[in-house]
């Protein structure tokens, strides 16, 4: 099992920046119409454990289908580094891109799980 560590992330720009402390396990990919376009890597992290550290007036918000996900991009570059929402017990989560993560080592996308988010 992968221990645990701070990550930095931010968008292109660098307008949104952020800090995560996480492991790299249990990494997903989601087929639905909005994930599959962007090709987004996602790791859920506790919202404790995700720090904004700039970037906050940059951030726009876009929501669609069940309306539970704040999907944040960047206002300046456009790229969504990471999204807000709840896990099943209602607890908040942030989700993050991990390919807007600096300093994660390279991923092997065949070692990710597959979420059927087009038929959930």
């Amino acid at each position: 099992m992968a221990e645990a560590r701070l990550y930095h992330g931010q968008c292109h720009c660098g307008a949104v920046r952020y800090t995560a402390h996480t492991d790299l396990e249990g990494l997903m990919d989601c087929n639905c119409s909005r994930c599959k376009r962007l090709g987004w890597i996602l790791k859920s992290v506790p919202a404790a454990e995700f720090i904004l550290l700039g970037g906050a007036d940059s951030l726009v918000e876009y929501r669609f289908n069940t309306d539970k996900i704040e999907h944040l991009f960047c206002g300046v570059c456009g790229i969504e580094s990471f999204a807000r929402g709840k896990d099943r017990q209602g607890n908040d989560l942030v989700m993050l891109n991990v390919n807007c993560l600096d300093d994660a080592p390279a991923i092997d996308r065949n070692s990710i799980t597959h979420w059927d988010g087009a038929n959930a």
